[in-house]
């Protein structure tokens, strides 16, 4: 089949003004895993992780926080938890659960007690004698972002985000995500932590994230039971305008560039056209 000239300028003027496609979130990303260095000793205690790790995929598929117990025999036992993040579709959560499986398997490979953490969901099992490592609001992870420029009114709008935050948990099903002015804030509990149990642990959160990354322009917190995040977005802020403004200027001078591309290219067809009608 032979594609005219013309298809062909058409079809890529087509593809070059098409947007971007990125993904919703990336959250299969590994933020962090904890893994005890004692491990099992028999063969057992290895087939019941497995079987554990099988009830919480199964459950992925319907649910986005699921908490269960698998004995071993009479005197141990094994529990374990999944949470995704509520934000994602069921379909997402069940591929970051089972993505965590497999990165348990290989990271944390017959710990005693581990938790593995991704970008939208996270994993955490642990036996009888590890039980009381994670009832503590603790500090178990935190990325702060790059720091900002004018100090003083960011920390006044983030008093702000973070009251709207603290008072938003209290009204929620232990989710909240919001935009307050230029900062998009966001939080989640343990999915059967009860409302006050919730709120402290998000307000132990927010003293974390006002302690370790006060003057970040992003952060993620995460606690024993929740987490929290928040990101600058837009130019309202001093000091996230630098980054603003080198994808506006980045995306000013690739869209000249196929504006020239694509005028150049439809020009040739049409004198390729005309020169066709005068030889006709």
């Amino acid at each position: 089949m032979i594609v005219s000239h013309s298809t062909i300028l058409l079809n890529l003027a087509f593809f070059l003004f098409l947007p971007s496609s990125n993904p919703l979130s990336d959250y299969t990303t590994l933020l962090y895993k904890t893994c005890a260095t004692q491990t099992f000793n028999n063969h057992q205690l290895s087939l019941t992780l497995n079987s554990l790790f099988q009830q919480l995929i199964a459950q992925s598929s319907q649910h986005k926080f699921f908490r269960t117990t698998e004995a071993v025999d009479d005197d141990t036992a094994i529990s374990g938890l999944f949470q995704c993040r509520d934000d994602i579709s069921k379909e997402e959560c069940f591929s970051c659960v089972n993505l965590l499986a497999q990165m348990s398997n290989t990271l944390c490979s017959d710990s005693i007690s581990a938790r593995v953490q991704l970008e939208g969901c996270y994993f955490h099992y642990e036996t009888e004698e590890t039980g009381g490592e994670s009832r503590s609001n603790s500090l178990l992870h935190k990325e702060c972002g790059k720091p900002v420029v004018e100090y003083a009114e960011f920390k006044e709008l983030m008093e702000e985000a973070f009251a709207t935050l603290e008072s938003g948990i209290l009204n929620s099903n232990g989710f909240y995500s919001m935009n307050y002015k230029s900062v998009k804030i966001m939080a989640q509990c343990e999915g059967d932590l009860e409302t006050c149990e919730c709120s402290s642990c998000v307000n132990d959160a927010v003293l974390v994230g006002k302690e370790e990354c006060g003057s970040s322009l992003s952060a993620q917190i995460y606690l024993n039971k929740c987490f929290i995040s928040y990101d600058i977005f837009g130019n309202s802020v001093p000091g996230a305008r630098r980054n603003g403004n080198k994808e506006r200027l980045a995306a000013i001078i690739v869209g000249g560039a196929v504006a020239v591309f694509v005028g150049f290219a439809l020009m040739s067809m049409l004198k390729s056209r005309f020169r066709k009608d005068e030889y006709e």
